[in-house]
């Protein structure tokens, strides 16, 4: 656009800007009325699953209430029990009959598991007291009946076609109970193709209604090729009866929901089924990708028949929205901004950028040095205002430049000699700072470490500034020794001082109390530091506690004392890492602290790890979260049955790993032994 005048700048950026406002708009929109359309789906389904299942359960409650009513009837079971007792087989088809009567479908049946006889009724055919046939368990075609009399449920209803009697019909199977014995089986049975119809009759473009049982057999849909018939009476073991009976494939593939999905949606769908089950007063939805689309599937239970209503509905298919008068909303939205542009360019033209072109010859005057250029001031806008500016802006420039330079070099002059001055003052400072490191490093006994443990142990010891304020403490004691760590609040000089402070303390503990006792140890340097700091008078604000942790080894006995304050022992034999903590206040606690020992074995093989916070609390990983205990532990777990002399670098490896970018927030300590 360099060679574009201003005016097809002006333009060309409105235009842009436009375009800026217009495509963000039109995605919002686009994105408000998919959210529109999912939303009207999902309650679609939710309406219309809850309708379907007042539907379904209305015809089949009654028919389940009379069926457990006909196989509860003491008439049923005494003359199972006589089934040639002609008084009692008179007396039984008589209440059958009257029951039948108030069947949805007038359909009813019995079977009785000593004789194996099945009698059916239903009002298309006439009356008949005799049976229909006899069952037999090695007859795939009955594999129904012996899988319920197997069953501990009192009932179940399945979906199922009965080759004997040339139908295929809804089946309400009722265990008659005599006593703890099923003596047989009776129940109603409905049409399926009037059972069908609450689903057929709900079946839209985009919309697929189903019932389903609890492991995701389908028991109605509106192509019953892929109902599992006899899924809801028929065990695993029975499974290829019944698909050679129906035609179909083995349930758990075609006709069970389930196998229409990815593993993944599959969970999701079990996952509500048992929210709906939970809850069934509402329907729960759940999206997955059925069919090739992405679908919203909205599942009720029906508690009386242990059956889930199930609606899958499309968004983009389901005509749920009307989405005509969104074409006619964009059409009247480009125009608009078109008009909108149209005005706002003829404004720009007339009220900007012509008088900025009569400043810009002016500017290139004065941009070439000549300072006594007039520009025109007519009107009083904010362009009258700028010329006036630019007027004055040119003559204070005029009356300012003779003097500039002086004034460049003075400031110049002075700027050199406070860097010679802050050059000088830093360099003190820093030398001060590495003799305080000297003089730190030489109280630490490094020396002393070397010459009683050797490869037996290894120091971590990183300040986050030159100096800082954590340091580790050796005393040995004959064949036995005392170790430990004490972190200082603070870091740098301050906590370089501190330390100086707290091993002041700690040796007149250990002159007091001797070696081996690191409670008593604890507890007379808080005392000790106690009293220092009273003397100073210090300030309260200012943080003075420190944690400590002491370890004194008895190599005669083969164990260890362990007593800390605010800091935890850990121990690791090379597979688990086990984690001591000590005592919850620190020493100088607002609350004195109360440190008590704790003796451990010293087994042979066993790592022990003291480290300060300054390692958990390192920030790091993608959210600047602290390294952490868990952390801590899972990277000892890993390393600790390397040798000691290998693992200073692997901790340093993983910490650094975990830091990142972020920068060293405290100062480290990691102090670690181990006795053969």
């Amino acid at each position: 656009m360099a060679h574009l005048s201003l005016r097809a700048k002006s333009l060309v950026a409105l235009a842009l800007a436009c375009l800026l406002v217009l495509i963000p708009a039109l995605l919002l929109g686009w994105q408000l009325s998919e959210g529109i359309r999912q939303y009207f789906a999902q309650a679609y389904g939710d309406n219309l699953t809850l309708l379907n299942r007042q539907k379904i359960l209305a015809p089949i409650a009654v028919d389940l209430a009379l069926s457990r009513r006909l196989a509860n009837s003491e008439v049923t079971r005494q003359w199972l029990a006589d089934e040639d007792n002609t008084a009692y087989h008179d007396l039984f088809f008589r209440e059958a009959e009257s029951l039948r009567q108030e069947l949805r479908d007038q359909a009813y049946f019995i079977a009785s598991a000593r004789s194996g006889h099945y009698y059916f009724n239903q009002r298309s055919e006439a009356f008949s007291t005799v049976p229909r046939y006899t069952l037999q368990p090695d007859d795939p075609a009955d594999s129904w009946f012996y899988a319920t009399l197997d069953e501990s449920a009192r009932y179940n209803i399945n979906v199922n076609p009965d080759p004997k009697l040339g139908v295929t019909r809804v089946w309400i199977n009722v265990r008659i109970l005599d006593g703890e014995r099923t003596v047989g089986i009776s129940g109603a049975s409905v049409d399926l193709t009037e059972f069908l119809g609450a689903l057929t009759d709900s079946s839209k473009p985009g919309v697929m209604p189903m019932i389903v049982d609890g492991q995701g057999a389908i028991q109605a849909h509106a192509d019953p090729n892929r109902i599992a018939f006899n899924s809801g009476a028929t065990s695993t073991a029975d499974a290829a009866a019944v698909t050679a009976l129906s035609g179909d494939t083995l349930p758990g593939m075609r006709n069970f929901v389930f196998s229409w999905l990815s593993p993944g949606d599959a969970a999701a769908l079990r996952d509500t089924m048992l929210l709906a089950r939970q809850q069934h007063d509402a329907a729960h939805t759940v999206r997955v990708r059925f069919e090739d689309a992405a679908q919203l599937m909205s599942v009720a239970h029906v508690p009386e028949l242990d059956w889930y209503i199930v609606t899958a509905v499309d968004p983009s298919a389901a005509q749920v929205v009307d989405t005509h008068w969104m074409w006619a909303a964009l059409v009247c939205i480009v125009l608009l901004m078109a008009a909108l542009m149209a005005a706002f360019g003829y404004g720009v033209e007339r009220l900007v950028l012509r008088p900025i072109r009569r400043l810009q010859q002016s500017a290139r005057a004065v941009a070439d040095g000549n300072y006594k250029v007039v520009l025109p001031q007519r009107g009083n806008d904010e362009i009258a205002d700028l010329s006036r500016a630019f007027n004055d802006m040119a003559a204070r420039i005029s009356a300012h430049t003779a003097t500039l330079e002086d004034r460049v070099r003075e400031r110049t002059t002075e700027l050199e000699a406070a860097n010679r001055a802050m050059a000088i003052a830093q360099k003190n400072l820093g030398d001060s700072i590495d003799y305080a490191s000297l003089i730190q490093r030489a109280i630490l006994p490094d020396r002393q470490l070397t010459h009683s443990l050797g490869e037996h142990h290894f120091v971590l010891w990183r300040p986050r500034d030159v100096v800082g304020g954590d340091f580790y403490i050796f005393r040995p004691d004959g064949d036995n020794c005392l170790l430990g760590i004490m972190d200082c609040a603070g870091h740098g000089v301050p906590g370089a001082l501190m330390t100086m402070l707290a091993r002041a303390a700690v040796d007149t503990a250990i002159q007091e109390t001797g070696p081996a006792d690191p409670a008593l140890i604890l507890a007379r340097c808080d005392g000790a530091m106690r009293g220092m700091l009273e003397e100073a008078h210090l300030p309260r604000a200012l943080a003075t506690n420190a944690d400590a942790g002491l370890v004194y080894v008895d190599r005669a006995h083969r164990r260890l004392l362990f007593s800390g304050a605010r800091l935890s022992l850990y121990v690791s034999d090379g597979t688990h890492v086990y984690e001591h903590k000590g005592a919850r206040r620190s020493l100088l606690d607002k609350r004195q602290g109360i440190f008590v020992n704790l003796e451990l074995p010293l087994d042979p093989g066993h790592t022990f790890y003291l480290v300060t916070d300054g390692f958990l609390d390192q920030a790091g990983g993608d959210r600047g979260y602290g390294f952490g205990n868990d952390r801590f532990r899972a990277m000892l777990a890993e390393h600790a049955a390397q040798p000691l002399a290998d693992q200073p670098e692997l901790f340093t490896r993983a910490l650094a790993a975990y830091q990142g970018d972020h920068p060293q927030r405290d100062d480290i300590t990691l102090l670690s032994f181990r006795f053969e």
